[in-house]
């Protein structure tokens, strides 16, 4: 991503696209002002699905699970995404906030030889995550989530990277749940230090 230097001159970032929900696609857009905030609206068969944290809490809105108003997020799940709202996290800052890292080798990907590296939440949430060996990307990350009663594998798949004012982002995102859900995000905007109104991550 550049490193701590170049993250550090990153204020915002704020993205559009698409995402794809098992065959039904809408519009996204996400945005990140770093240490403030963090949401998500993506609008799915007439629905627009928001996802917000804040320094404090998260909230939701879902009206195809019947949540037409913003909802507080139980505190595990807000504990578990409130990192999204700094830019480079968790990594920028793993040793400070208590994180435990484990290289756990080399691992193929595709054609992509890549790192292995496991990072522990001071919540003892893991997450693995894999590093092109050659430009430092993140190709993918796995996480253990809860569905049905039984635990499975969440993979993360992200490619297409390209630079936006010498940050790197990638455009298409991948997400495999279980082999039972996917969904996939293709960025086509990226505006970086774009003004943000911090009011907007406030639950309305």
């Amino acid at each position: 991503m550049g490193g701590k230097e170049q993250i550090a001159k990153v204020n915002s970032v704020y993205t559009e696209g698409n995402m794809d929900v098992m065959g039904n696609a809408g519009p996204l857009k996400i945005t990140v002002l770093n240490g403030k905030g963090y949401k998500m609206d993506v609008e799915i068969m007439g629905s627009v699905i928001t996802s917000c944290f804040n320094e404090k809490e998260g909230w939701s809105v879902n009206p195809m699970m019947g949540n037409s108003t913003a909802t507080t997020m139980p505190e595990a799940q807000y504990k578990a995404g409130r990192d999204q709202i700094f830019i480079g996290a968790p990594f920028v800052f793993y040793q400070e906030k208590g994180y435990k890292a484990e290289l756990q080798g080399a691992e193929t990907i595709g054609d992509i030889n890549t790192w292995k590296v496991k990072l522990t939440s001071p919540e003892n949430n893991a997450v693995t995550y894999f590093f092109d060996q050659t430009t430092g990307y993140l190709i993918r990350t796995i996480t253990q989530t809860e569905m049905q009663g039984s635990m499975v594998d969440n993979v993360m798949t992200f490619s297409d990277y390209r630079v936006t004012d010498g940050f790197p982002q990638s455009y298409k995102m991948n997400m495999n749940v279980g082999g039972q859900f996917e969904m996939t995000m293709n960025i086509n905007k990226v505006e970086v230090n774009k003004t943000i109104d911090e009011a907007i991550f406030a639950k309305p």
